[in-house]
């Protein structure tokens, strides 16, 4: 079985030590480097091509969405996860329109990590639950405080369908394959959501489920 290549960024040595131990303890994973700058991990990752890069979201010389930026766009088949203390919605949505796939507060990293690491490689998305909850509980103060509803109750069952599995990372063909329809009315389909709900773009659209509580 081929092990997926992991590189670890963070600036804490206790902690990619601590990263390593989870990652090695799974018999499909492997840590092919470590790094411990941002620089430093998109000069590896640019040498070394894993599959995936578990990135802290605060590092010296160049922070890990930037890092993460950079990563995504010279290699498009490496993965993210990003590892954050920060549980608001600004560093989800800016760490999802970098190119992270999976969002894990630090604290979680050891239940979750292995699982984010497998969901980001095969292009999933993976958040920590404890995200989603407090996602979810910002998203209805603010509904409470504008008096707005819940555009959710606005989409149809397909397209509530549709609105999971782009979410999770599925692209409308892939939609289209699963769900015996046409690509062609998979985005008709996905325009709609869009629009219903305010979105602009993939990572709007996807943290938007995740407040939801309708991917993990």
């Amino acid at each position: 079985m081929k092990k997926l290549g992991v590189l670890l960024a963070d600036d804490h040595t206790l902690i990619r030590a601590g990263l390593r131990m989870v990652v090695e303890a799974q018999p499909d994973l492997s840590v092919i480097a470590e790094a411990d700058n941002g620089r430093e991990a998109v000069a590896m990752a640019q040498a070394l091509k894993p599959d995936v890069v578990v990135m802290d979201i605060g590092m010296p010389s160049l922070n890990g969405i930037e890092a993460a930026r950079q990563i995504r766009g010279s290699l498009p088949d490496t993965q993210i996860v990003m590892l954050s203390m920060h549980s608001d919605e600004g560093y989800v949505l800016r760490s999802l329109k970098a190119g992270a796939k999976a969002y894990l507060l630090k604290d979680s990293a050891e239940a979750d990590l292995a699982r984010a690491i497998r969901a980001a490689a095969a292009g999933k998305s993976f958040f920590s639950p404890a995200v989603g909850k407090v996602l979810l509980e910002d998203y209805m103060r603010k509904l409470e405080r504008t008096g707005a509803e819940d555009s959710y109750e606005l989409l149809s069952p397909r397209e509530r369908e549709i609105l999971q599995l782009v979410a999770e990372g599925n692209s409308s063909k892939e939609i289209a394959n699963l769900l015996n329809l046409s690509a062609y009315t998979v985005e008709t389909h996905r325009a709609r959501v869009m629009q219903k709900l305010n979105l602009r773009g993939i990572p709007e659209l996807t943290l938007y489920a995740v407040r939801k509580g309708i991917i993990a």
